[in-house]
């Protein structure tokens, strides 16, 4: 079963149900996705509310306890307490919701993994980002920048699991030329 849509010329939005045939045009675009979604006997979940200028939606994900999920004793702590406006969630492993200020998308993630790590010790290692080599967007504070912010953290675990200090990191960094 397969959902299509399509944006016409006129600014309206036209969605079919290739298994029923169902079609629907109008111009509000979510309300075509719901009812396809209806049609389809599927729950639809309208997107988020827009976040005041300055603020941004993101998630991050701590999977370094080998599988111990989001239950584990050693997330008590930031279960209870995590950043202003962060919620924990489930995802298998423990991950946070959240939406912070920053100047840009990195510097919220920066600002919320440096307070969880000096406040509860945990370095949070991704932003959830399930295949990280589909670059989609070039927005500095878009997918394309959750995309990169997963990748730094993923990469800077992973560095620190091999041993390798944060001069050895800068110094790839700088090579490859970013600065």
């Amino acid at each position: 079963m397969g959902l299509s849509f399509r944006h016409n010329p006129d600014g309206t939005t036209t969605g079919r149900n290739e298994e029923t045939g169902f079609t629907v045009t109008l111009a509000d675009e979510e309300e075509v996705k719901r009812r396809l979604h209806e049609d389809a006997g599927w729950e639809y979940t309208p997107p988020p509310p827009p976040l005041p200028s300055g603020f941004h939606r993101f998630s991050l994900v701590h999977e370094e306890f080998g599988g111990a999920g989001f239950g584990d004793e050693r997330h008590a702590a930031l279960r209870a307490h995590p950043p202003a406006g962060c919620v924990p969630a489930d995802w298998g492993c423990f991950a946070l919701e959240c939406e912070r200020p920053g100047k840009t998308l990195l510097d919220a993630v920066t600002g919320t993994v440096a307070e969880i790590r000096r406040d509860h010790g945990l370095v949070m290692n991704g932003m959830g980002i399930e295949k990280p080599q589909e670059w989609l967007g070039d927005d500095k504070n878009g997918y394309g920048a959750e995309i990169l912010g997963h990748l730094l953290l993923m990469a800077a675990h992973r560095a620190s699991l091999l041993g390798y200090g944060r001069k050895e990191v800068v110094r790839l960094l700088d090579a490859a030329g970013v600065g």
